[in-house]
């Protein structure tokens, strides 16, 4: 498989924007009063980064190492697919919280 074809490359960027979209989140609901809940959503979204962020670079390992290579993309999915549903799950937390 050529570089750069493979599912990494569409797992890296859109992790590094899904970071983006937690730390907007999280910095849009410091804005709102201090609760229990505010908390939950706020280390939600903290984890959630990280967790994009695990995901991003287990694409790129994905695209450098060549021996690996369709292990780390694997990695890279479920990574992915792990931290969208943390992400849901912070956006039902948020939604419950808010009311």
């Amino acid at each position: 498989m050529p570089r750069g074809t493979g599912l990494s490359a569409h797992i890296l960027p859109t992790s590094a924007t899904m970071i983006g979209v937690c730390l907007t989140a999280l910095y849009i609901s410091l804005l709102s009063p201090f609760s229990a809940g505010r908390m939950v959503v706020d280390k939600l979204l903290a984890v959630d980064a990280l967790v994009f962020l695990v995901s991003a670079v287990l694409s790129f390992l994905s695209m450098r190492v060549h021996g690996r290579a369709a292990r780390f993309e694997s990695l890279a999915e479920n990574v992915f697919i792990g931290a969208l549903g943390l992400l849901a799950l912070g956006a039902l937390v948020l939604a419950f919280a808010v009311s």
